[in-house]
């Protein structure tokens, strides 16, 4: 048995390609035995890139149009996937299609999804194997059941919904789904429907003392799951020029891990909820989120199997 494992973790980086190139580099960087990305990996939106005839590109950066010649498209293509969105470049009736039929724009959307997923994973194995590191990728609530066509690859392992071993040595059960959110996302199920998930593979493990939950969502008011209130237009509720705040972690997680104590639990889910909190000897962990400005937040996790503890820093850069 490896007395100590080192895992760097990160979530949310929601298709930024500067974000996921930083998570592939942090392995190296820190010399770990694995990297494990938490879930919402997908962007959420397409970028329109129209073609012109005169051979000129005109497209839309933070909703303003610019206009660029083709020595000076990579780097708008560039600048687009590093926000975590999806340029498609197309004539303008192509464009039109996508505005005016919703199923074109779907099958489109999910068609640049995999492509990314698939230059990721080769990425993935081209930055990581040689190194001998371990490489997990799970969706989050936030992804399109398009994100599991793109990951395919005999190097990077999908945990979701499974009991894995890290390094044969530390058990990692990993759910991707969330509780019920106000944005109704892809992956979201009720309470007691994610309580079976998890009764379902915690019954597969028989050592908790270094067992690892891989929870996309945070555990209910364990200061990790701050979220803001909503109105009824999804607007935050501010009082007194105060954003107002509540748990928006799950019931579900939070009783799990007080029932088997795991040594570690990693989330995600809520960005702006980034930092450590016990729940009686379970160090939980949310890294928290700034993908939108090319920013990964991170932890560097050493478990020491022997004396059963964890060591933890949270990363930014």
């Amino acid at each position: 048995m490896q007395r100590d494992i080192r895992i760097f973790f990160a979530t949310d980086i929601h298709g930024s390609e500067r974000c996921f190139r930083k998570f592939l580099n942090a392995g190296k960087v820190y010399e770990v035995n694995a990297l494990i990305l938490g879930g919402d990996i997908t962007g959420k939106a397409l970028v329109p890139i129209v073609k012109q005839a005169d051979g000129v590109y005109r497209g839309w950066i933070d909703g303003k149009e610019q206009t660029i010649h083709e020595d000076g498209l990579n780097d708008m293509l560039s600048t687009i996937r590093n926000a975590g969105l999806y340029p498609f470049v197309g004539r303008q009736d192509e464009i039109d299609q996508l505005a005016n039929d919703k199923n074109v724009l779907r099958e489109t959307f999910a068609t640049l999804v995999r492509q990314s997923l698939i230059h990721w994973m080769e990425l993935a194995e081209q930055r990581a194997r040689s190194q001998e590191i371990d490489v997990y990728i799970q969706p989050g609530n936030d992804d399109d059941p398009a994100v599991f066509d793109g990951l395919t690859s005999d190097f990077v392992v999908n945990p979701e919904d499974k009991v894995l071993y890290l390094k044969d040595t530390l058990p990692m059960m990993s759910c991707g789904y969330s509780n019920r959110t106000p944005w109704d996302s892809p992956r979201e199920l009720e309470e007691a429907q994610l309580a079976a998930k998890y009764e379902q593979m915690v019954a597969q493990i028989d050592n908790f003392e270094c067992a690892i939950f891989n929870l996309h969502v945070p555990p209910k008011d364990a200061t990790i799951d701050r979220a803001p209130i909503l109105d009824a237009d999804l607007k935050p509720v501010v009082r007194a020029g105060e954003i107002q705040t509540f748990g928006a972690g799950s019931t579900a997680v939070r009783e799990v891990i007080e029932r088997y104590q795991p040594i570690l639990s990693l989330h995600g889910h809520i960005h702006e909820s980034g930092g450590m909190a016990k729940i009686g000897r379970t160090i939980a962990i949310n890294p928290g989120s700034e993908y939108s400005d090319g920013i990964l937040r991170g932890a560097l996790i050493t478990v020491d199997t022997k004396k059963k503890r964890v060591h933890y820093q949270l990363t930014s850069g």
